[in-house]
């Protein structure tokens, strides 16, 4: 298990007139996790900076932040040594083929030229990245060059990994399959990771936090939230309805036009009734990650123009 503990976090940025605005807004946790911790929220939530800072690449503007026993603003160099991180922006260096950016992370990281080759060699036949691994990044896909990316850092085998949305870019299969890889490699190491799809996050988390204008709306496993949220079940019906029925429940419209109503099983099954009585188009399906995010957050493709 590794201990983090955070302490009324917060980070103001500056622009160039001097105008602030608030990246985080006194986040404060403190757990025993392993396995995957997982980050969501609108664009402009705050995951990128909570993943910096916490990894050490940035410094807060207050607040305490404790990981594996380090307090990582005095002692960054300790817990550097701990972690792995892919960034938003990362890139493959140009003029290194795959098999050689990992080569020569791994050769950074300390590993001699032999454990480095075996290791790279591991990694790449793990991802199935084969026909690929000799190829310059401009020759791959920008999937291929995302999941490289991935393939690298996990190759350190550090403690602690920090992945900032990394199936970004990838098609269902190749997401499915690194899916299955991390799911492989928490059960002995804390994976940090942000993500844009609800779905991922559903599947994968172990612990999930959501952000919303920097503040922390919710956190625990999913089980927890759904128990918070109190609404057990969702009923989701399709647009274009304009029927005259009583919709019981929290309810919230959709930016496609579609309503999802939250309720316990008694109004559900009544709702239920009601609607198939009036042919309305509807589905009734335990409440999702999606739909508690809906519920208490809106949108997660909606938000600020960039990510802090």
């Amino acid at each position: 298990m590794v201990k983090l503990i955070i302490r009324n976090l917060s980070k103001i940025y500056k622009d160039k007139r001097g105008k602030r605005s608030s990246a985080l807004k006194n986040v404060s946790l403190n757990l025993d996790i392993n396995g995957i911790f997982t980050l969501i929220g609108r664009n402009g939530a705050g995951k990128t900076t909570f993943i910096r800072i916490v990894s050490t690449e940035l410094l807060p503007t207050a607040g305490k932040v404790y990981l594996d026993g380090v307090d990582v603003v005095k002692n960054p160099k300790e817990i550097r040594e701990r972690i792995a991180v892919i960034p938003q922006e990362a890139e493959l260096i140009p003029w290194m083929t795959a098999r050689e950016n990992i080569y020569a992370y791994l050769l950074w990281r300390g590993f001699s030229f032999k454990e480095a080759k075996k290791r790279t060699n591991t990694i790449i036949f793990r991802f199935k990245l084969e026909k690929y691994a000799d190829k310059l990044p401009r020759k791959l896909s920008g999937g291929t060059k995302r999941k490289v990316l991935v393939a690298l850092v996990i190759s350190s085998n550090a403690k602690i990994i920090f992945l900032d949305e990394p199936t970004t870019g990838l098609d269902p299969i190749s997401r499915k399959e690194l899916w299955s890889v991390l799911n492989d490699l928490k059960k002995e190491h804390l994976i940090i990771l942000t993500t844009h799809y609800l779905e991922e996050a559903e599947e994968l988390s172990d612990y999930i936090i959501i952000l919303n204008k920097g503040k922390l709306v919710k956190s625990g496993t999913i089980n927890d939230i759904r128990d918070a949220i109190g609404y057990p079940y969702a009923i989701k019906i399709f647009k274009g309805f304009k029927k005259n029925i009583r919709l019981t429940g929290k309810v919230v419209k959709k930016n496609d036009g579609t309503f999802q109503i939250f309720s316990d099983e008694i109004t559900a099954n009544n709702l239920a009734k009601k609607l198939i009585n009036r042919k309305v188009k509807f589905s009734i399906n335990p409440t999702s990650l999606e739909d508690i995010f809906y519920m208490l957050v809106g949108d997660i493709n909606k938000g600020e123009e960039h990510e802090n």
